[in-house]
């Protein structure tokens, strides 16, 4: 590991979705190992998400500001402080672009910054240097995809690694752990995420039979289920999921620690199935019209449950993946 004085400051557009964050976690790590000192620019939620990495590594955190003006702002205080610390800073690529998005292009090169990414959405002029994707078809996993930005980088190709190893800060779990001791609840017992944000093509993302599944698995009576709703999700919970128990409103750094310590998670295609599978925990992901080759939660101790031509799974076929 270099030194902190030969490290280099390094600008890193996170992207907005919390799925693809921890995704690339992985690239995050290959940057600093390669001497690269982080400073993530992203969503608030972030600093939770990746608290467990930021003391022990040194990584900072920018929450990214509404506005456009500002979001501008933010990022030449960055780059001031960022010269600060490196004089060099600005004759490089100094910034490293993780979504495909114009506007993640656009802002930066007014903040004077020096971005690279994938030479995508008409942006390729806004970029320092603009890459091809070395593997555009089939289309490799969103992981993938987040490694090779790393590796074009630092100049190495690389295999990613098997598994994500999303660090769950102290105090976070020690939250969590106690919010299951005071309901109850043991370590080993089984989540369920029935809820997902968002389509693929139009088609929804939430299994039409969860709420069945659900039923069926409590009355086996060999597991405690437990679900954690987001905002605007309470509902689902309590009225489709009743057997399960229900733990509304934790933040997102405590249910990471909650997720660690479930034996399964039983998952639609979201953001909490990529945080268990991040932190080890073995997860069943129920998938319909997501492509499981760019979307899957990544690691070898997951299931997969999915019908042909990206159909959904009959319950049937979920409940038999729960055993296997």
């Amino acid at each position: 590991m270099p030194t902190p004085s030969l490290r280099r400051p390094l600008v890193v557009r996170l992207c907005n979705m919390v799925g693809d964050v921890v995704l690339g976690l992985p690239a995050l790590q290959l940057l600093q190992v390669h001497g690269y000192d982080l400073h993530l620019y992203g969503k608030g939620w972030a600093k939770a998400l990746l608290g467990g990495h930021l003391g022990e590594q040194g990584w900072h955190v920018t929450p990214r500001a509404g506005k456009l003006s500002s979001r501008i702002t933010q990022l030449r205080e960055l780059k001031q402080h960022c010269m600060q610390l490196d004089p060099g800073f600005n004759s490089r690529v100094n910034t490293l672009l993780m979504p495909n998005s114009f506007s993640s292009a656009f802002e930066p090169r007014m903040a004077g910054l020096k971005p690279a990414g994938f030479a995508r959405d008409g942006r390729s002029l806004l970029l320092k240097e603009a890459w091809q994707a070395r593997h555009p078809s089939p289309p490799a996993h969103a992981l993938e995809g987040f490694w090779e930005l790393a590796c074009r980088l630092v100049g190495t190709d690389l295999p990613p690694p098997a598994q994500i190893e999303l660090q769950v800060a102290q105090q976070a779990q020690g939250k969590a752990d106690e919010l299951l001791a005071a309901h109850g609840i043991q370590p080993g017992f089984t989540c369920i995420v029935p809820y997902a944000a968002g389509d693929v093509d139009g088609k929804d993302k939430r299994w039409p039979e969860f709420a069945a599944f659900t039923h069926q698995l409590a009355a086996r009576k060999d597991r405690q289920i437990v679900t954690c709703p987001g905002p605007g999700e309470e509902d689902i919970a309590l009225q489709d999921h009743p057997d399960a128990i229900c733990l509304p409103g934790v933040a997102l750094d405590v249910y990471l620690g909650l997720l660690k310590r479930a034996s399964l998670v039983i998952s639609n295609d979201t953001g909490p199935a990529h945080m268990a599978a991040a932190v080890g925990t073995t997860v069943l992901s129920v998938l319909g019209p997501t492509k499981p080759e760019q979307w899957r939660p990544w690691g070898p101790q997951n299931r997969m449950a999915q019908g042909p031509n990206h159909q959904w799974p009959s319950l049937a076929d979920v409940m038999q993946k729960v055993d296997a």
